[in-house]
């Protein structure tokens, strides 16, 4: 398969990072983006000035504002945010190929159906073929070609090679898995536990605090993806540990610095209201509530995240239910 041209279906932060990381890998890169100016700023100066500052992209890098000109790539990156997948490649549907690789870079689950990003897209584009890349990768890191290491999963095994070696460099390396529902789950939960972990920061409850909420996030995370299918190994990798400790670590996620926010005392809204950029973590918190709910799985700090995040609870409330909770072996 020819795997020359990238389109990029996404002009944020994470979008902008993917198209330095194709160009680097010697491909031919198309970003299509929402906003003109956006389109206008990576023509014209070879930046994205609103969403990835500071970072000058290759001039061979071009934007469109039509969204049928990526689908003629050989491959696309699907980057919109994780509740407008739908709409994006719903628009994207009439122009791609039977059999064109989807690979799909949203981290989330689609809240009104409880959904994996994939789902969404074999829903949406059913003749395409689906991959999912999911990791621990900053954006702006990974413009600045800070080394990064990521999952990019497909059923297809040489399919994923292919994809692994269209996209990969020195600094960014790409590890084929088979497992897209692990590598999905991974990428989309630890952004729920970054809220978790930023609470903690932000109420100054210490280093061994934050080590501990981690760890049993890592536990809740393995739980819930086990029994959505998930592969163990594909959790303790890259796309599940890995992003965890990276997103619960750094309040360069979004995801984080809400929770420090909230830990401070800060509403959901205030904070919200602010961004530009999308908190992906707070829809998901409730889709993956109302799926372990379902589904009979125990996940005392996402249900304590959605609580907070819904205004349901208090974040000293919420902190007191848990450190309240009856002792039980670890492996529980």
């Amino acid at each position: 398969m020819q795997l020359q041209s990238i389109g990029i279906a996404g002009g944020g932060a994470w979008g902008t990072a993917l198209a330095t990381v194709a160009r680097r890998a010697g491909r031919d890169v198309l970003i299509w983006a929402q906003e003109p100016e956006t389109v206008a700023a990576i023509n014209e100066t070879h930046g994205n000035p609103v969403y990835l500052p500071g970072v000058a992209l290759d001039p061979a890098i071009e934007a469109t504002s039509e969204l049928g000109e990526v689908a003629t790539c050989d491959t696309l990156l699907i980057v919109s945010p994780a509740q407008h997948l739908r709409d994006v490649l719903g628009a994207l549907q009439p122009y791609v190929q039977n059999g064109r690789p989807l690979v799909i870079c949203s981290k989330g689950i689609e809240q009104a159906t409880g959904k994996l990003m994939s789902q969404v897209a074999a829903d949406a584009v059913p003749g395409a073929t689906i991959a999912a890349l999911s990791g621990p990768s900053f954006a702006a890191e990974v413009a600045r070609e800070l080394p990064a290491a990521v999952t990019l999963a497909t059923g297809q095994e040489e399919l994923g090679r292919q994809l692994s070696h269209a996209l990969s460099s020195a600094a960014f390396r790409c590890y084929w898995s088979s497992d897209v529902v692990g590598a999905e789950i991974g990428g989309a939960v630890k952004n729920v536990y970054a809220i978790a972990a930023g609470i903690v920061v932000g109420k100054d409850l210490g280093r061994s605090a934050q080590a501990g909420l981690i760890t049993r996030s890592f536990a809740e995370m393995a739980r819930f993806g086990v029994a959505l299918g998930a592969a163990l190994e594909t959790l303790i990798g890259l796309s599940g540990l890995g992003d965890l400790v990276l997103t619960c670590g750094s309040e360069q996620s979004r995801n984080m610095s809400l929770g420090v926010a909230l830990g401070r005392g800060a509403t959901t809204n205030e904070v919200l209201s602010e961004r530009l950029s999308v908190t992906e973590g707070v829809a998901t918190a409730n889709a993956m509530v109302e799926i372990a709910r379902g589904r009979g799985i125990e996940l005392p700090i996402a249900e304590a995240v959605h609580a907070i995040v819904t205004g349901a609870t208090s974040v000293d409330a919420a902190i007191g239910a848990l450190l309240s909770r009856p002792l039980r072996s670890e492996a529980g």
